[in-house]
């Protein structure tokens, strides 16, 4: 009975997991060196996407570490669509609560965030989607920051 029971919970514990990211379409990292995220550098991720009857939620993940020397992240968002369209946004991300704790899960000297950028958003055309991030602090070059990356998720 105890062995039914271990493989029941077992069962439910691993597809529990597997749900959790259903909903994901796309998720990727930028890895920036030991030496920082420069100002120049534009982190472009490239999407295929042929949903466009459901709308979406975009995500940006930030992993930074404990020695980043700011509470937040400022950064210009582009989005360009497969009909030339592009827009661009600029963003405020907060990392750090008033108290100076860091925000998000960590582990160690690393903490990582997944910050709702845009929700229920509809791609109205199939095909590539260039989604493009730039630091957008004044540091030529952006100490502390390890990752950065999007994630899109279907809203249901």
């Amino acid at each position: 009975m105890k062995r039914v029971l271990i493989i029941a919970l077992g069962s439910l514990l691993i597809s529990g997991i597997i749900s959790c990211d259903r909903k994901r379409v796309f998720e990727s990292y930028q890895t920036f060196g030991e030496k920082g995220w420069h100002k120049d550098s534009v982190v472009v991720f490239n999407v295929e996407l042929t949903d466009t009857i459901r709308n979406h939620n975009l995500y940006v993940n930030i992993r930074n570490k404990g020695t980043y020397a700011y509470s937040n992240l400022w950064l210009f968002l582009t989005v360009g669509s497969p009909d030339g369209i592009t827009r661009t946004d600029t963003v405020e991300f907060s990392l750090a609560e008033a108290s100076g704790r860091w925000k998000g899960s960590g582990i160690g000297d690393l903490h990582d965030n997944q910050i709702l950028y845009k929700s229920s958003v509809y791609f109205p055309h199939k095909g590539e989607y260039t989604f493009q991030i730039k630091q957008g602090m004044r540091d030529n070059v952006l100490e502390g920051i390890r990752d950065i990356g999007i994630r899109i998720e279907k809203t249901y």
